[in-house]
């Protein structure tokens, strides 16, 4: 898209950066009018102070909110001393940070990437190597299973597993060993699998975020978990957006009383602060790969290390799994007492929640920027909402308000003819 449409929005300060972004960035986003420029906790700040309830929060990359002084503390000391020396030395900040996550998670290894998407390609190319040594697949014969409507990224192979025009449309070719089965599915999984001996992995999201924040059925997970089991298929368990707290238990799995063979983490790991993932497994993934075979001059780096180690202490020790399961409930019981016609259906998991409207959608982002909460559109009519696990009641009842008189002027806006086309 050439034209940015929604000018009016800015003032001169903010228009000024809009304009330069629009001029010498490539066009790979279409951002909602606000220039911010600085956060504390919940709440962001534009180029005029305009303070705003940050519910989109990253993607859910900043659980613990924005400029945590813990983890602004530890990335400020480790920044003096030494940052990177990438991977061709030892250092003393990634073996605690493995051990630790290890711990927590109760796999024998992990290895750190940068960003999720980059986590997406470690576990691929882990499961691709188990499948040749361990299930003994024929040379260049394995193959990946993946759900419509997945989202991991935007890499090749991220685009070639997508079912979505936009990921995919002229940036072929695919020729890739990928397959699609439905979401939720477990008769398509078990049909998938009974048919090919040569599938090696079936990833998944644990809750797909960007396709609207679908929840899977009861006990998905679980038979997903009982037929890869039964099929000798490695199980990979993407939360880079639901894991570390994000749906009121650590890891989203948990609800379902499941362990998967590969989980990705990346966005909870982060603190916000700078790029961090982790691919977890077990040996009998892990010690399929040898020195050479894999690797990141960033991944493992000291300055992520004690980042990712420091947003998962402060996830444990300030309770922030237990108040995602709690603010989430108290948000979703709000949300329900709307009287709107416009809602159609409203999903959640702990703090990430899914509001389906008939119409309107990004006029609505619009109407909450206005009146002081930001977040996005996943689809057309879609509004995703992952606020800070940090927040605390007065502030959702806040958001929700906010929330509430937008969707009546959405209501006037539509009697006026005035409702702004979704991009």
């Amino acid at each position: 898209m050439d034209i940015y449409k929604e000018v009016d929005y800015f003032s001169p300060v903010g228009l000024k950066y809009q304009q330069l972004e629009w001029k010498y960035g490539c066009h790979n986003y279409y951002s909602l009018p606000v220039v911010l420029k600085r956060g504390q906790g919940v709440y962001v700040y534009d180029v005029d102070d305009k303070k705003y309830l940050d519910f989109l929060n990253g993607y859910c990359a900043l659980n613990s909110g924005r400029s945590h002084p813990r983890l602004v503390k530890v990335a400020a000391e480790q920044m003096k001393t030494l940052t990177l020396t990438a991977r061709a030395f030892f250092n003393d900040k990634l073996g605690p940070a493995e051990e630790y996550l290890c711990k927590i998670s109760e796999y024998d290894k992990c290895v750190f990437m940068n960003t999720g998407v980059e986590g997406g390609e470690t576990a691929i190319k882990f499961a691709r190597r188990w499948g040749y040594v361990r299930k003994k697949v024929p040379a260049n014969e394995a193959r990946v299973l993946f759900c419509n409507g997945n989202f991991w990224g935007r890499t090749i192979a991220a685009c070639g597993s997508s079912d979505d025009p936009d990921r995919f449309r002229n940036f072929g070719p695919f020729n890739l060993n990928f397959d699609l089965i439905d979401y939720n599915d477990a008769k398509a999984l078990e049909k998938k699998l009974k048919e090919d001996p040569n599938i090696c992995g079936f990833m998944l999201e644990a809750i797909q975020g960007d396709a609207g924040v679908i929840i899977p059925s009861d006990g998905y997970l679980k038979k997903v978990r009982e037929l890869c089991t039964k099929y000798n298929v490695l199980m990979i368990c993407d939360e880079v957006q639901t894991g570390i707290g994000r749906t009121g238990k650590f890891f989203c799995y948990e609800w379902s009383g499941i362990k998967p063979d590969i989980v990705i983490l990346e966005k909870g790991l982060s603190g916000g602060i700078l790029p961090v993932s982790a691919v977890l497994a077990n040996n009998e993934v892990m010690d399929n790969i040898h020195p050479g075979e894999h690797g990141s001059t960033f991944g493992g780096s000291l300055l992520a290390s004690v980042v990712a180690l420091e947003a998962v202490k402060v996830i444990e020790d300030e309770k922030l799994v237990e108040n995602s399961l709690k603010m989430g409930e108290l948000f979703h019981k709000l949300l329900k007492e709307i009287k709107s016609p416009h809602i159609k259906a409203i999903r959640s998991c702990g703090l990430l929640m899914g509001i389906d409207l008939d119409r309107g959608g990004w006029q609505v982002c619009l109407n909450m920027l206005k009146n002081g909460l930001l977040t996005n559109i996943t689809h057309a009519n879609t509004i995703r909402f992952s606020p800070p696990l940090i927040i605390n009641q007065s502030q959702i009842e806040d958001a929700v308000k906010i929330i509430a008189k937008s969707l009546e002027e959405l209501e006037e806006q539509i009697k006026s003819g005035t409702v702004t086309a979704d991009h």
